[in-house]
């Protein structure tokens, strides 16, 4: 229990109705959670609004309605607070209502179209192996300390990430690494933390269906740097044309990492095989378990974050390069006739262009590269024929097919990819809709030697269509066609 007033602390007030000295048992954007004492949070989000769910939060007990628009009728012993944005509200709301439990970590957060997950994740482990207890916020799941929790959202809601870190917090965690999208800072979500530190990989074709421009793209994830303390430290990839920009109005400490400019955590890349990355790391050479240019960035980012907490350099080199990466993310797996199987997350142009320079990289030149990838339905439309093309260009043969089509037609998804391709691109590929069809068909076509990438899923263990999802997991079918092939 909190009292109001308590809980409204940087809260932008524009009216109050009611009493602000009562009791309050809990927070809820959705009225279906709403118990007796509870201040409802009323969101205008993309499919509802909460505005029309006053009165049966209130049936539920409500005590206490925030929301942008005043009702016309009030209901008497009711607390009315009226605010310009509401999910501003609730994300300060949220951290009062549970003791400000940012303060009490070592809150990080990562942000940028690709790497956040490996990055997160590569910290969640660097800290626990050195000791520490820590939490993870992450797309593939939520952590504290060895308990693991599914994840739904890249962020959770500014309600739900509150409690998980106050769960942390009392779990012990004295560092926690998040996944910041530029959904929870445009919505809100992060609202009102304090992080430590915060970490930029890079920037690409991502979310337009949602931001609608690649301005505000950039706009929501400089958003998040905007508002980081004196405090804080803030690392940015020196390689992306738009890493000096996501730096340039925040308070924070400014570092940089990179490949190809000058950084303050300086990478150089010795050899890149199946076995690994060796790089010079600030000079120092060390050997890494992960694969890829992609995460030679990914490694100096958190490099660069686990010196600035605290971290001696050699400890921190020498664990990282113990470590794999996250689920899902250049996972390889080879079949007893020495077929290559490599499972990634790619769904946007920029990632799959990226796994598929590191494959061409590997490779010794007469291997085929099949790649089966797809679209996810009811998202950015206009990555689609980019990414049948980027497909087509950099492997031998490719196989369109579905993703999670969501609501949409996955012919119609694989008939806009189709769009994109030039005449060679024509000749290399085929469209089989059924995603594990697809995947039969890719090992089918397989030599020994050849590599087989399946791309967008990478961890989910789901197919989600028409509001359902079904058990689907792209690695354990992969498998499953490598022993059964002759």
């Amino acid at each position: 229990m909190h009292i109001l007033q308590d809980i409204l602390y940087k809260v932008h007030l524009l009216e109050v109705v009611g009493a602000t000295d009562i009791a309050v048992s809990s927070i809820a954007i959705d009225s279906r959670k709403v118990i007796k004492g509870t201040a409802f949070v009323a969101i205008k989000g993309v499919a509802q609004d909460g505005h029309e769910y006053i009165s049966k939060a209130i049936e539920l007990g409500a005590k206490v309605i925030v929301c942008e628009n005043m009702p016309a009728l009030q209901v008497d012993g009711v607390t009315y607070i009226k605010v310009a944005s509401t999910p501003e509200a609730v994300a300060f709301m949220a951290h009062q209502f549970y003791d400000a439990p940012s303060t009490k970590i070592k809150l990080v957060g990562v942000t940028g179209t690709n790497g956040k997950t490996t990055i997160a994740t590569l910290l969640f482990k660097l800290f626990s192996a050195l000791g520490y207890t820590c939490g993870l916020v992450s797309t593939v799941q939520n952590q504290i300390g060895d308990q693991i929790i599914p994840a739904t959202h890249t962020t959770p809601d500014a309600v739900s990430l509150n409690e998980l870190l106050n769960t942390m917090v009392n779990a012990g965690c004295s560092h926690v690494f998040m996944e910041c999208s530029s959904h929870a800072v445009h919505q809100h979500r992060i609202t009102g933390l304090q992080f430590t530190g915060a970490l930029f990989s890079n920037i690409t074709h991502d979310h337009l269906d949602y931001h609608k421009t690649f301005e505000n793209y950039i706009a929501a994830k400089k958003g998040f740097f905007d508002a980081l303390p004196t405090s804080a430290f803030a690392i940015t990839n020196s390689d992306d044309k738009r890493g000096e920009v996501m730096l340039q109005n925040t308070k924070a400490k400014k570092l940089s990492y990179g490949l190809k400019s000058s950084a303050d955590y300086k990478g150089k890349i010795l050899e890149n095989a199946l076995t690994g990355l060796v790089m010079l790391v600030n000079e120092i050479e060390v050997h890494f378990r992960l694969i890829g240019e992609f995460n030679a960035y990914n490694l100096l980012a958190v490099y660069g974050a686990a010196v600035n907490l605290g971290i001696e350099s050699n400890t921190a080199l020498t664990t990282l390069s113990m470590l794999a990466g996250a689920e899902g993310r250049f996972d390889y797996i080879i079949s007893n006739k020495q077929v290559i199987g490599i499972i990634d997350y790619a769904h946007t142009p920029d990632a799959l262009e990226n796994v598929l320079a590191t494959i061409k990289k590997l490779r010794k030149g007469y291997e085929q590269v099949i790649t089966v990838v797809g679209c996810g339905g009811d998202r950015d439309k206009t990555k689609r024929p980019i990414m049948a093309q980027t497909a087509c260009d950099l492997s031998d043969k490719v196989i369109l097919t579905s993703d999670n089509p969501r609501t949409e037609d996955p012919a119609v998804i694989i008939a806009d990819m189709e769009a994109g391709l030039n005449t060679a691109a024509k000749r290399k590929y085929i469209s089989i809709i059924d995603r594990k069809e697809a995947i039969k068909a890719a090992v089918e076509f397989a030599k020994p030697e050849d590599i087989v990438l399946v791309a967008g899923k990478g961890h989910e263990k789901y197919q989600e269509i028409n509001g359902v999802k079904h058990p689907f997991d792209d690695k354990a079918i992969l498998l499953a066609f490598f022993n059964n092939k002759d």
